[in-house]
């Protein structure tokens, strides 16, 4: 069995018990094979043998016992009668919690992750910073601990009063609102020449739907994936992701990105693509596709950068993380960039969650208009 993708290290943490030592691994696995238990435990077997994870005390087959105890797996029948295990909801939730840990377990709740405006006032967000009453000020804004103190020094305990000039107000900022697409790229190059790119792609879309769920709750998320066509997907949806053998229609996925975000009442909206290819089809009028995976064809380019112009005019901006380093493909994906006037990032796979978050945090701090 390949395991393209996919190095293990022998590592043991401190004052594991061997179950979550165990678990530590099947989390990796069990994104890695896109959900699929029993490929999951062929490879953790194959590890124990190499790497010694259980004793006689500890097995797998204990490992699995406590799965279905924990209610991490559950026994699936499927319509035809047959079935196997799979994984829980309970897991589902624990994937995407794993890759926000990972991703961006080194980022703190402070400064990065306020999603400051540039506008003052009566915000919703406390900034620690005070200033002088002013005629107008809302009163559920007023510091009462430094006013009173104010009082306090300016006119003393025996003739104790407070007046408008005692008062403090503290500071807000407005808080932005953020609708973000996440296109995902599931061509059959995302596991071309022995690498593995949807996985690290998966575990970005996870890490960033918990990120948006447990921070910042008023934001939406929509996630699509894109190769012959384009097709929304659930959150829930991530951990079983998987290539096909498609080519990459990136103008069915920009449109369908711009339909998801005409829907939004927000004002700030925003679309993310991570792909590693170029775009190589197209679908005609009459529902046939047109596809040419020789080098940059002049057609479907034409297409691409139509559709960019398409979501500048409506005021939402394509930030595209190109993991791949071709100098052709830098080629568009700069000429893309222009026409819409978005962003682009050229990235290998490490580092491609952390450029992800900075710059949703970024393009969260726009004013509110």
């Amino acid at each position: 069995m390949k395991q393209h993708g996919f190095i293990f290290k022998s590592y043991e943490a401190p004052f594991q018990t061997p179950f979550e030592k165990l678990f530590e691994i099947f989390k990796e696995l069990i994104t890695h094979t896109s959900g699929d238990f029993d490929e999951a435990i062929d490879w953790l077997r194959q590890l124990d043998k190499e790497y010694k994870l259980t004793t006689p005390d500890y097995t797998v087959d204990n490992f699995i016992e406590d799965l279905i105890k924990k209610g991490y797996i559950r026994q699936q029948i499927e319509p035809d009668g047959t079935g196997g295990m799979a994984i829980t909801k309970k897991t589902e939730r624990i994937l995407r919690q794993h890759a926000l840990d990972q991703i961006f377990g080194n980022l703190k709740k402070g400064a990065s992750g306020n999603h400051k405006t540039d506008k003052h006032g009566g915000g919703d967000e406390h900034t620690g910073h005070f200033r002088e009453y002013r005629f107008g000020d809302r009163l559920d804004k007023i510091s009462m601990t430094d006013s009173l103190r104010n009082a306090q020094i300016h006119h003393g305990l025996d003739d104790f009063r407070m007046d408008e000039t005692d008062l403090v107000i503290e500071e807000t900022h407005h808080k932005a609102q953020m609708s973000t697409v996440l296109m995902i790229d599931i061509s059959h190059s995302m596991i071309l020449y022995g690498e593995d790119r949807i996985t690290p792609a998966k575990k970005v879309a996870m890490a960033l739907a918990e990120l948006i769920a447990t921070r910042y709750p008023k934001d939406t998320l929509d996630i699509l994936v894109f190769g012959n066509d384009a097709w929304p997907i659930e959150v829930k949806d991530l951990p079983y992701l998987n290539v096909g053998p498609y080519h990459t229609n990136t103008v069915a996925g920009l449109q369908l990105a711009m339909d998801l975000l005409r829907r939004k009442r927000t004002t700030n909206k925003q679309i993310f693509m991570i792909t590693d290819g170029k775009p190589s089809c197209v679908r005609e009028r009459d529902g046939s596709y047109y596809m040419n995976s020789n080098g940059l064809d002049p057609y479907i380019l034409d297409q691409c950068y139509t559709t960019a112009q398409q979501a500048r005019k409506l005021r939402i901006p394509i930030t595209t993380f190109m993991i791949a380093r071709d100098p052709y493909l830098q080629q568009f994906v700069s000429e893309f960039t222009r026409q819409n006037q978005g962003k682009a990032f050229y990235t290998g796979l490490k580092g491609l969650g952390e450029m992800i978050f900075e710059d949703y945090e970024i393009n969260r701090k726009k004013r509110l208009r």
